[in-house]
């Protein structure tokens, strides 16, 4: 008896059996929340079978407390009013301290909004399962995975729930919410604040690529780059393929073809779908002579030399100017006075945004612009812009 106390149903384990325990049961939640929270829920990026659907929801149930309704919800706001006052956790609006560490607590304010769950939480489970025990009783599921750690492990129990507790804060509410849109690298330029925290992503599912993600929402699969490794996508198709979950979308892949002398109705549907490629190959196309050209404004302008805003206009040349305050706006106007090459490379950024901003725009408005808008980029005398030019004309 005394030994079950001690031990639990599993008995003694040396101390890194607990360790891998503690890890498998939070990839187990990981899991759960990427796959079945994120990207079948939130985003209905797949479907997923009865019997996976079952037991993420329980396992969550038992392990974080979380409900279906709420989460897709409140994720579902964070797209469609991110980096903003209404975004319930942008580290851009609230600070990278307040969302690292207090995500939870903005979880739960953002929760008890109505409205967002009216609005935003359509389409989730409404079972009787959902009804009569997970919304109603959604702590009890906690204490009930409290009791099964004691049961199996005994006094260590309490630590590995105690891990299993924090696992989800620290990592979704303050790694993803908070780094994810704070620091890291990113392959697309998006509207948000979003980056890729690690190529790899393991430890959190895949949700490390979390840029990706935010340039195609609607992707089960969060990896792009060939050196990226998103370890849900690597469930997700194993359970395709034994018949546990169907991939409805997945972001489309840029591909080329010879560049098109006269741009079409092909092309203009390529650029736009392909439009978060397109922004990052044009800045990373310009960068090089834009540096080169800041360089030599800066040399020729003393003034500048103690000037912090003036580091910032490399950024600001590659941002859309609904982005910037008045006041940025206002000193990157000072520096495009100064050169007219920095002048046509923002300029010819933000015209080539309106691409797919102008909703009321017809197609033939649209591919006229973009023939219009190669032509101009290749009778410019800035290599890198007819370099570009030549690039987008080639996208398929």
């Amino acid at each position: 008896m005394m030994d079950f106390i001690a031990n639990g149903l599993v008995g003694h384990l040396p101390w890194y059996g607990y360790v891998l325990v503690a890890l498998a049961f939070t990839h187990i939640t990981i899991a759960a929340v990427t796959i079945y929270l994120h990207r079948h829920q939130a985003h209905r990026a797949l479907e997923l079978h009865a019997i996976p659907s079952h037991f993420f929801r329980f396992w969550l149930w038992l392990t974080t407390g979380m409900i279906t309704k709420e989460w897709a919800a409140i994720h579902r706001k964070h797209h469609a009013k991110c980096e903003t006052e209404e975004d319930p956790h942008s580290p851009q609006v609230l600070g990278i301290k307040k969302v690292f560490f207090e995500g939870a607590e903005l979880y739960r304010a953002a929760r008890k909004v109505s409205a967002t769950m009216e609005k935003y939480g359509s389409g989730t489970p409404e079972d009787w399962l959902e009804k009569n025990v997970y919304t109603p009783h959604s702590g009890l599921g906690i204490y009930l995975m409290l009791v099964v750690n004691l049961v199996l492990f005994g006094p260590i129990g309490l630590t590995i729930w105690a891990v299993q507790m924090a696992w989800i804060p620290i990592t979704a509410a303050g790694i993803i919410n908070g780094i994810g849109h704070y620091w890291g690298y990113r392959n697309f330029t998006c509207e948000d604040a979003s980056t890729n925290v690690f190529p790899w992503g393991i430890l959190i599912g895949g949700e490390e690529l979390h840029n990706n993600h935010h340039a195609y929402g609607s992707s089960a699969k969060l990896s792009n780059k060939w050196y990226e490794f998103d370890i849900g996508w690597l469930y997700i198709r194993s359970m395709e393929i034994v018949g546990l979950a169907k991939v409805k979308k997945v972001a489309p892949t840029a591909k080329f073809n010879v560049a098109k002398q006269v741009c079409d109705q092909d092309l203009l549907n390529a650029v736009i779908t392909h439009r978060y490629d397109v922004l990052t190959r044009y800045a990373r196309t310009v960068t090089a002579s834009c540096s080169t050209e800041l360089a030599k404004l800066q040399a020729s302008l003393p003034q500048l030399h103690d000037n912090k805003k003036f580091k910032k206009v490399k950024a600001w040349l590659h941002t859309d100017a609904a982005d910037l305050d008045e006041s940025e706006k206002a000193n990157l106007a000072e520096v495009l006075k100064q050169s007219q090459q920095l002048n046509t490379v923002y300029t010819m950024r933000q015209e080539l945004a309106q691409l797919w901003s102008r909703s009321n725009a017809s197609k033939e408005q649209l591919l006229k612009q973009l023939q219009d808008w190669c032509q101009r980029a290749e009778t410019s005398d800035i290599t890198s812009l007819q370099s570009f030019s030549h690039k987008l004309r080639s996208y398929a």
